[in-house]
């Protein structure tokens, strides 16, 4: 899988990195057991620091999609699905978007539970 970041997009470079991991899983293009680079050699390729990259492998695995095991590096969990990946990275761009318009967290609330109507 191919990385790429853009230092002038208003995302974070951690967000990036792990907005494009999701995106892989959502296209099939990981799967159970596959293992990311290592967070030093993304850094390295991406010219971030691993600090950057270990945040990014620390939400993905916040998010139950990736595990991080000592001595063997951040591996993508068995049960994921693709749609699971897919909603999450949705959900991220709405709620980016929504504080780009200003919502707060109880209008964004508010905004989904109307379209669930």
């Amino acid at each position: 899988m191919l990385f790429r970041v853009d230092p002038t997009a208003t995302a974070p470079l951690a967000g990036q990195i792990a907005a494009q991991v999701r995106g892989g899983l959502a296209r099939g293009d990981l799967s159970a057991g596959e293992r990311l680079p290592a967070a030093r050699d993304l850094a390295t390729a991406l010219d971030v620091n691993m600090h950057t990259v270990l945040r990014a492998y620390a939400q993905l695995r916040d998010e139950g999609l990736i595990e991080l095991r000592r001595g063997r590096g951040a591996v993508v969990r068995g049960h994921v699905e693709a749609g699971h990946a897919q909603l999450i990275e949705l959900a991220r761009e709405f709620v980016a978007r929504a504080a780009q318009l200003g919502l707060t967290s109880d209008q964004i609330h508010a905004v989904i539970t109307e379209a669930q109507s």
